[in-house]
């Protein structure tokens, strides 16, 4: 699973490094992103690239209430596209979860390590992600906007840490995953299987990540 991650790049950085055409919301940078927090994603809007913000835990358009989204932070690959919670908004609303690194921890319970987890060039990236509107009335103007992370079994490079990892796009399928119109089922399942980066590299970081309080730069420096 995926359930912390880190991102703090400003936007002309995100800019250069994703396809952008316009920001809906401010950049602020979190070492420690946890679960109900919000986080920069990019949705297809009328036609156009939106970088926007997003409570992290999906709430189906169809919830009751918004606490469902907390058992929701994470969408299984392999079954993404039946789960009723997920099924909708894989056919019609993907995004791009934008992030420079994530935490896992190794080790025995009770002695786990915080490990820091990125890629090789030190680069950001880009999660596979699905995105949902709920509003508690039809008809409020209230909207609460949320996602969730796609995962899928882990790598050769990270199968030590865990048995899952996130799902971590190549850049040259971003506007295929992005477009709404798309919904062959088939050809988005093959994106999540063979359109993703599997090299990852890792170190273990303090173990003050445990507690989401803590939020700057010592959260992601390496440990000896």
């Amino acid at each position: 699973m995926c359930g912390r991650f880190a991102g703090f790049r400003s936007l002309r950085e995100l800019q250069e490094s994703f396809p952008i055409d316009k920001a809906a919301c401010e950049v602020t940078v979190n070492y420690n992103v946890a679960p109900s927090q919000e986080i920069l994603a990019i949705v297809k809007h009328e036609g156009e690239n939106w970088l926007d913000k997003f409570h992290w835990g999906l709430v189906p358009f169809w919830a009751k209430d918004i606490s469902i989204g907390n058992r929701m932070i994470n969408a299984r690959s392999e079954t993404v596209a039946e789960k009723p919670s997920f099924r909708n908004a894989f056919k019609k609303r993907r995004c791009l979860i934008l992030a420079d690194g994530f935490y896992e921890w190794k080790g025995e319970k009770g002695h786990k390590q915080p490990m820091f987890i990125t890629l090789p060039d030190r680069k950001p990236f880009a999660f596979a992600g699905l995105w949902e509107a709920w509003n508690k009335k039809p008809d409020s103007d209230s909207t609460y906007k949320s996602c969730t992370i796609i995962t899928t079994q882990a790598s050769e490079s990270f199968s030590e840490i865990h048995h899952r990892m996130p799902v971590i796009l190549n850049s040259e399928i971003y506007e295929p995953w992005l477009d709404s119109q798309n919904q062959d089922l088939d050809e988005l399942k093959n994106i999540l299987k063979r359109e993703i980066i599997t090299e990852l590299v890792s170190y273990p970081v303090s173990k003050q990540v445990n507690s989401a309080s803590h939020n700057n730069p010592a959260c992601i420096e390496p440990i000896a």
